[in-house]
């Protein structure tokens, strides 16, 4: 698990896991669901239990990409401008390259078929026994972020971004790294734009 501190942001601490092998993905979502919906005490306590950011890690290119999506988030709520309910749904919303809120939870978020995840919690002060709170949820296995670079969809990335006839892409076809470098760049670029263009 990796932790970031943003004293710019009311000392916001992101703690942010990767997990392959997630075998209850249909329960995740289910929970998430249910959790909107049920009211009171129990609402609330299971609220609190699926309080993160849930995102398919399929669809991220890069920790830029992912950190550029949190940061935007984190400045979209300090300035009293988050689009979504919260800064956990905001990090999804500024993943997809629309402004529909719905098509970014759908894409963006946990599906049933989700077998790759990256859990976000964003907070204002370390959250004891996180990690455990997490596997918790999460029936898989955390494992190093560095293996994102293996759970990366390519081709689903190019397909939400329209990059298909992009001329830089053309330019270095057959090159792979040079593809991906592209890629990365376009997807991280129109992250840190969104809240401009929005």
């Amino acid at each position: 698990m990796e932790t970031y501190y943003y004293s710019q942001f009311n000392h916001a601490v992101v703690c942010v896991a990767l997990f392959d092998d997630v075998m209850n993905a249909a329960a995740i979502r289910s929970r998430i669901v249910q959790a909107a919906r049920n009211l009171g005490v129990d609402g609330n306590t299971e609220r609190e239990a699926v309080n993160f950011a849930f995102i398919d890690a399929r669809l991220i290119s890069s920790p830029l990409h992912l950190q550029t999506a949190i940061y935007q988030a984190l400045l979209s709520e300090a300035q009293g401008q988050l689009r979504t309910k919260t800064v956990h749904s905001e990090i999804l919303w500024a993943l997809n390259p629309t402004n529909n809120i719905t098509e970014a939870i759908r894409r963006y978020g946990v599906s049933d078929e989700s077998t790759t995840l990256i859990v976000v919690r964003v907070d204002v002060s370390d959250t004891p026994d996180l990690q455990r709170r997490m596997c918790d949820v999460i029936q898989g296995c955390m494992v190093p972020f560095q293996a994102l670079v293996k759970m990366t969809d390519w081709s689903i990335i190019k397909k939400h971004y329209k990059l298909d006839s992009e001329s830089a892409l053309k330019e270095v076809q057959g090159n792979l790294d040079r593809e991906r470098s592209i890629i990365d760049n376009i997807v991280v670029s129109s992250v840190a734009m969104k809240n401009v263009m929005a």
